[in-house]
């Protein structure tokens, strides 16, 4: 299936790269190929992360404290934001 982003979580997806390889050097690629990593396993089985909300699933990210939120329709799959587990979930509610 095709993967959409929407615009915000693109922008989410590139601040993040840039903020963890400004800590440290090839750390920003490592968190690139983590979600990169994800979204192939989302692009394959995207029915094996939990709905977190209505048809919104989670996939957690196992090393960075990330989650991928996204919707499964019917020829595609939307990625409405790459979130940081420390922000209040509330700030997704916007986004379906």
């Amino acid at each position: 299936m095709e993967l959409v982003f929407r615009r915000v979580a693109q922008v989410e997806f590139d601040k993040s790269i840039s903020w963890y390889e400004q800590q440290q050097i090839g750390l920003g690629l490592e968190f690139r190929a983590a979600v990169e990593k994800q979204l192939g396993r989302i692009q394959i089985q995207p029915q094996q992360f939990k709905q977190i909300r209505g048809s919104v699933r989670q996939a957690v990210l196992p090393r960075f404290p990330f989650s991928i939120y996204f919707l499964e329709e019917v020829d595609r799959i939307v990625i409405l934001a790459i979130f940081h587990a420390r922000r209040a979930p509330q700030n997704l509610e916007s986004r379906r």
